[in-house]
């Protein structure tokens, strides 16, 4: 019988081309064209998902479509950047047609839901790689970068993050949970929310930001090296879910929450003075935003722990080459 498998061009037709909102010339050509607005930067970053590495291979293909996307726009969140243009270069072992529309599904439908063009990309032969490249706009000068933090200024979390890290627990390790929290677990590890609508709303009030994708404590370390500073976090602070407060293997809990990747919340440093403004940013887009420490002058993260002492942190996060 004659093969009838989609060739590369007529898998990108029926997959991979979607109808675009700003983009002058998307898929089909060799190269897309795209007009930036007047007075705005770029904002570039890519973000490869690779099987076995960053998820397991038999994950549902609309959740794995979902999250590739999801991660890239979330670094755009982290620079208070708008999200504009998606590219995906991919790689796949073979071509299963129902598992590629699922896919796309899921990627069309994280890019349409923070309104993003899927502008092009590329696709071959090999094992199952994913490497989206998301492009945003901020105006000049306006981005949030991780450099800008000042010694006093006070340390931010949104949402609570260590739920996607338990749900990757239950799923790696048989970390018991009950229905509704490993429901509630399993959703953060596989549709993370990008905070864009928290990161353009920092324009101008966040000194430094960066999203919570290998650890709460270790990402925090990457701002306080950056900005060339120490800081102290509040144990007792920490944003504490009922879905983790509920766990009953309690270290786990703990290390979700402070070294935990996937979660795609913000970490940022705001002036004491912006505490109000924070906290009213807050309420607005109905997401909890919680204060947990501050940054002081010096190098180095401590944990002011419940019983008034003051611990070193290590690394703490998720490292590809550790």
């Amino acid at each position: 019988m004659p093969d009838t498998k989609p060739s590369e061009f007529e898998l990108i037709r029926r997959y991979f081309t979607r109808p675009v909102a700003h983009t002058d010339l998307a898929v089909g050509d060799d190269a897309a064209l795209m007009t930036p607005r007047p007075g705005m930067q770029l904002a570039v970053s890519t973000d490869m998902l690779v099987a076995g590495t960053h998820f397991f291979a038999d994950t549902a293909p609309g959740d794995l479509g979902w999250k590739a996307a999801a991660v890239n726009i979330s670094d755009m969140a982290a620079m208070g950047a708008e999200p504009r243009w998606m590219f995906l270069a991919l790689s796949l072992p073979a071509v299963d047609e129902a598992w590629v529309a699922a896919f796309a599904e899921g990627f069309a439908a994280c890019c349409a839901r923070f309104g993003v063009d899927w502008a092009g990309g590329d696709t071959t032969r090999g094992p199952l790689n994913l490497c989206p490249t998301v492009i945003g706009e901020v105006p000049v000068a306006a981005a949030i970068r991780r450099d800008g933090a000042r010694a006093g200024d006070d340390i931010w979390v949104s949402g609570t993050p260590g739920l996607a890290a338990l749900g990757l627990r239950h799923l790696r390790d048989g970390l018991p949970l009950a229905e509704e929290a490993r429901a509630q677990c399993l959703r953060s590890l596989h549709r993370p929310q990008p905070r864009v609508e928290l990161g353009l709303a920092l324009r101008g009030v966040a000194s430094a930001m960066q999203d919570v994708s290998d650890g709460l404590l270790g990402d925090l370390g990457h701002i306080l090296s950056r900005s060339r500073l120490a800081a102290v976090v509040e144990d007792a602070a920490l944003p504490w879910s009922p879905v983790l407060a509920a766990c009953s293997d309690e270290p786990a809990a703990r290390a979700a929450l402070t070294a935990g990747g996937d979660d795609y919340e913000l970490v940022f440093t705001a002036a004491p003075e912006l505490r109000e403004q924070v906290a009213s940013i807050g309420q607005r887009i109905e997401l909890p935003l919680t204060r947990i420490g501050q940054c002081q002058s010096g190098e180095g993260l401590r944990l002011l722990a419940r019983d008034g002492t003051l611990q070193p942190v290590g690394r703490a996060g998720y490292d590809h080459f550790g």
